[in-house]
């Protein structure tokens, strides 16, 4: 059996729910695609973008805790990020709708079926 992504350091449940519902199921998956694809891959199933989100799994997959990055390293990984969130923003939703919409809608409680 693979390990599980909850065996990178940092990761819990709650990252193994969603990097499952992205169809990410273990944490050789997760390091075989790299930090950047694999949070994409959150990002367009629908896990809303958070920063701290992303380097928790960077940081995870150097083996380092997840408060160790600090100074012109957390802003390279901010850069990262805002370059992932924009690029995962212009690709349409599951609904087929505008990814901007579709999370309006969802935020108001109104979601589209699922294609």
């Amino acid at each position: 059996m693979s390990d599980p992504v909850s065996s990178i350091p940092n990761l819990g449940p709650a990252s193994e729910a969603a990097f499952a519902r992205a169809g990410i199921r273990s944490a050789g998956e997760i390091r075989a695609m790299g930090a950047d694809a694999a949070y994409l891959a959150l990002m367009r199933s629908g896990t809303p973008p958070h920063f701290i989100g992303y380097y928790v799994l960077v940081m995870g997959l150097q083996g380092r805790p997840w408060n160790d990055c600090k100074g012109e390293e957390k802003k390279a990984l901010r850069s990262r990020f805002d370059a992932l969130k924009a690029e995962a923003l212009a690709t349409p939703a599951l609904s087929g709708l505008p990814r901007a919409l579709d999370e309006a809608l969802d935020l108001i409680g109104v979601r589209p079926a699922r294609k």
